[in-house]
């Protein structure tokens, strides 16, 4: 009997890589977008220099400041409210010029993308208001005379820094959640230096809570602490959740 032996060549699959970017790298994506545009690049340098015109300025006055804590976290907070124009346009901008398909066919993982947005905005608020801080400082210093008190000016830098990322991501978060970059723009900036100050004339109790400004500015002087905090961080974690659940819903059709 003759036996047959048939030989199987062995089945092999090749390794699976993927493909997907990993956070980090779209970070920097998502940082060198927002800086690719004019008014990207036009935002960032206002947001750098404006403060420190401002303080210029101030020093034509010629009144001498008590403390130095008051006009930097003025004048920064100020620059954060340009760098929330700059998360607007990450987010909304993309709506607006119908390159979020491009955007989402390249990384469908909405949420990876939005995070990346986040994260990028951020590191990018944080490091143009703590580059604005100190410049304007410095223009204090120089130009200001009675000798101010630079007590809690190290706080007012440092909160001027973190209000500045702060401001970027809810810019952001609104600009996802409207997904129009004129309407979330001039919605935003309507409640937050127009509605909300309004309010407070009538409801200062009610609007003290939501008072987004005023929060940053009393946290920069060290005046209640806790409270600005918690109104600060309610702004980024609302405006935050809006945009994600609505971008995870819209349509890029």
């Amino acid at each position: 009997m003759t036996e047959t032996l048939t030989m199987h060549r062995p089945t092999t699959h090749p390794a699976v890589r993927t493909s997907a970017a990993s956070l980090p790298v779209l970070v920097g994506i998502e940082t060198r977008k927002s800086l690719s545009t004019r008014s990207g690049k036009a935002l960032a340098a206002a947001a750098v220099v404006l403060p420190s015109a401002a303080m210029g300025l101030a020093a034509l006055s010629g009144d001498p400041f008590g403390s130095a804590s008051g006009p930097i976290a003025a004048v920064g907070i100020f620059a954060a409210l340009m760098l929330m124009a700059l998360g607007v346009l990450s987010t909304a901008g993309e709506w607006t010029h119908k390159s979020v398909q491009t955007t989402f066919l390249l990384v469908p993982q909405r949420g990876r993308v939005l995070t990346a947005k986040a994260l990028s905005l951020a590191l990018m608020g944080a490091v143009l208001a703590a580059v604005a801080t100190a410049a304007s400082a410095g223009v204090l210093a120089l130009t200001f005379g009675g000798d101010p008190s630079w007590d809690g000016a190290l706080v007012a830098m440092t909160t001027v820094t973190v209000a500045g990322a702060a401001f970027a991501v809810i810019g952001a978060g609104v600009g996802a959640a409207l997904g129009n970059a004129p309407a979330a723009l001039t919605g935003l900036y309507v409640v937050v230096l127009g509605v909300i100050p309004v309010a407070g004339v009538f409801q200062p109790h009610i609007a003290s809570w939501v008072d987004l400004n005023n929060s940053a500015l009393l946290l920069a002087q060290g005046q209640e602490e806790t409270k600005a905090a918690v109104v600060m961080a309610g702004w980024v974690m609302v405006s935050t959740v809006a945009g994600a659940l609505v971008t995870r819903r819209r349509s890029v059709a």
